[in-house]
């Protein structure tokens, strides 16, 4: 083996490296559109931003679709059209109200069916001033001979939870909307405010569709404001909609200021601009303000939209426009609506203008006006219960019984652990810094920092390689102290590195994020990663650790071709370790006894991530692994192993170690040496 002769370069060295991920992103900080080379990177990027909708939403895999049981009555009729009280259960017992507009006299149908989600009105969908009336953009379609259907946001109106009801009619409908699942803990489920949302707008979909009157190919939604954002959302990962019209809410400058527009991962990689685009090649009209965040529509979120049609050869089916005013939904915006829809879903009566119209009074809206639900409707707490046991069953039913079942278990499973993790395989994209190599009798040793293209990221990292012919598996070691755990202090191998390198096995020791070299007090401490809104726009501590073992296997294997890593996590880092172990050949995990029901322990700062347990935890994560050899020690009394043993035991070359105790050094060395 040639080597280059000992170079040293001091600054560098000394130099502690600089990782942008420490730069905290929040909701307005300004986000450009990707550069899209093909019609085929956009529907394989578009199939990742559909995926991370539903895994941030807790809707990976999809939850049964229960009976709606809904419920339509007080009906009231007006020359053109009439309007009705309508309440279903989007979950078992939990209730979602709103108002049915149907057309008179317009012919049997069926009609288009047009869903209403409402903006952040102090009033909800009962709003009806200047800047934005639900009842007039409802009334309007009706008289088109279109089926609009109005539906309450999450606390707003007659949609709340029995232990939030108001019978006073004073509470504020904005506080109790962000009430929902504001504990930490739900987090690790994904269970969240946005989630919850978004299915019920799912299901005011299969309610407008399931009635006998709705043409189900004419389906459409619009919204304005945080009903912006559900129409796109909904838009993005359900086909069913024809068109769409999301209001004064796709900005490349704010993102959503609610909890009901966040959800945990969601944004970190893509932004709404992106998530508007999915809709492509259905028809869309995007409708922007001058006096809020959406005064660039004209400009920069329509042309890169309209950039997306133009691979599909549908430019003419996107529309975006302008208007000077404030943040809306006024009469100037609705007719633009009215035109597109008109020219989209061919109602029997289009009419892109509006004619004066009767508001109808709240009470004879209202669903529940005396607050109180169906003797059967879930509390909150009742609602996360059952999420949760939800989770619990869907994972039990996923989880493989046989070898064949395998692969449809990683169908499922890999993108939820992609999505969660937030990781990727840089494939070739990784970029080796060396900032000196020396020479001993034995082996050489590189100091390195390694770095994805474009992502800002900096791993330093010491690359032990025996001078003799190397083991064909490279061994990548991460503890909490980071490479320093592993060497003396002249940095010379000791212990792991020192028993390895003994059996001729290559060694790369990393200072994951946070850690050895790159620790930073002060950074950690500003990372509030138990928040709802940093976690939508930032990795937490252990999902840039996780991309970091899964950065240095990328820059092995393009090093050493025919290499096979293993990785070896020590103490709580062992945790990191077996998060990475779908993305590696082979794991050696300290599992540190962790106690794996308690929440207190994932809510760690070193260990959380959000919809950890939602995907299962270790077990799933290890358990996507199969059949890769994996060395689990140190497991103690609390940390489960029954799933993956059960699933490792599947496979005829059961590759499964389990230990109670913590290895050694001299043990883990001499597992990784046996690996073939």
């Amino acid at each position: 083996m040639t080597l280059a002769p000992l170079l040293f370069a001091a600054s560098m060295f000394a130099e502690t490296p600089v990782d942008r991920r420490t730069n905290i992103q929040t909701l307005n900080t300004p986000r450009s559109f990707p550069k899209i080379e093909s019609k085929a990177k956009w529907q394989n990027h578009a199939r990742e931003i559909r995926e991370q909708i539903l895994v941030s939403c807790g809707l990976w895999p999809m939850p049964d679709k229960t009976a709606l049981n809904p419920k339509t009555f007080g009906k009231i009729f007006r020359e053109d059209y009439s309007i009705e009280k309508v309440y279903f259960e989007s979950y078992p017992g939990v209730f979602v109200a709103g108002n049915l507009y149907r057309p008179t006299a317009k012919g049997p149908g069926p009609f288009p069916g047009i869903l209403n989600p409402h903006g952040h009105w102090d009033n909800g969908r009962m709003a009806d001033k200047e800047e934005g009336s639900i009842a007039a953009r409802c009334i309007h379609f009706a008289r088109q001979g279109m089926i609009a259907f109005s539906y309450d946001m999450v606390g707003y109106n007659d949609t709340f939870f029995p232990d939030n009801a108001d019978t006073s009619n004073k509470l504020n409908f904005y506080e109790r909307h962000r009430r929902f699942a504001n504990a930490p803990s739900n987090l690790l489920w994904n269970i969240n405010l946005m989630g919850l949302q978004t299915w019920n707008s799912i299901r005011a979909l299969d309610f407008l569709e399931s009635l006998p009157d709705v043409d189900r190919t004419r389906l459409a939604c619009t919204g304005e404001s945080g009903g912006g954002t559900q129409t796109y959302i909904l838009g993005a990962i359900d086909d069913r909609l024809a068109t769409q019209a999301p209001v004064v809410m796709v900005s490349h400058t704010m993102q959503g200021g609610c909890s009901c527009e966040n959800a945990p991962g969601l944004r970190i990689k893509f932004s709404n601009v992106e998530i508007a685009a999915c809709a492509a090649p259905r028809p869309q009209i995007i409708v922007g303000a001058t006096g809020d965040w959406t005064r660039d529509t004209t400009t920069v979120e329509g042309p890169a939209i309209e950039q997306v049609y133009k691979w599909f050869n549908a430019q003419s089916s996107f529309r975006y426009s302008t208007f000077d005013f404030p943040h809306n939904y006024n009469q100037t915006s609705r007719e633009a609506v009215y035109d597109f829809f008109g020219s989209v879903l061919k109602p029997s009566h289009p009419a892109s203008k509006e004619t004066s119209y009767t508001r109808e009074p709240d009470a004879d809206l209202r669903v529940f006006p005396d607050g109180k639900l169906p003797s059967h409707a879930k509390t909150e707490g009742e609602l996360i219960s059952f999420l949760i046991s939800q989770s619990k069953m869907q994972l039990a039913k996923l989880t493989p019984t046989n070898r064949k079942s395998i692969s449809g278990f990683k169908q499922t499973m890999l993108p939820a652990w992609r999505h969660t993790l937030q990781v990727e395989e840089p494939k070739g994209q990784v970029i080796a810094q060396s900032v000196y190599l020396k020479t001993s009798a034995n082996y050489s040793t590189e100091k390195l920092i390694l770095s994805r293209k474009d992502r800002g990221d900096r791993i330093p990292a010491l690359l032990f390689s025996p001078l003799e012919k190397a083991h064909r598996w490279t061994a990548i070691l991460v503890h909490p102290e980071g490479k320093s755990a592993f060497v003396g202090k002249d940095s010379t191998p000791v212990g792991l590195v020192q028993a390895l390198l003994a059996k001729n096995i290559q060694v790369l020791s990393l200072d994951t994020f946070l850690t050895g070299e790159a620790e930073n007090h002060e950074v950690s401490s500003a990372r509030k990663q138990a928040d709802l809104f940093f976690t939508t726009y930032n990795v937490t501590d252990t999902q840039a650790r996780v991309q970091d073992i899964l950065t240095a296997s990328a820059f092995i294997t393009k090093k050493r071709r025919g290499a096979k890593i293993a990785v070896c996590g020590m103490e709580r880092a062992g945790l990191w370790a077996l998060l990475a172990s779908p993305g590696v050949d082979a794991v050696v995990a300290d599992c540190n006894q962790l106690d794996v029901s308690s929440d207190d322990e994932w809510l760690q700062s070193d260990l959380f991530v959000p919809g950890l347990r939602k995907l299962g935890g270790f077990e799933t994560v290890t358990s996507l692994a199969v059949p890769n050899p994996a060395f689990l020690h140190n497991t103690g009394t609390q940390f489960s192993t029954g799933n993956l043993n059960q699933i490792y035991a599947l496979h005829p070359n059961n590759s499964l170690t389990l230990a109670r105790e913590r290895a050694s050094s001299a043990k883990v060395a001499e597992w990784i040496a046996s690996l073939k």
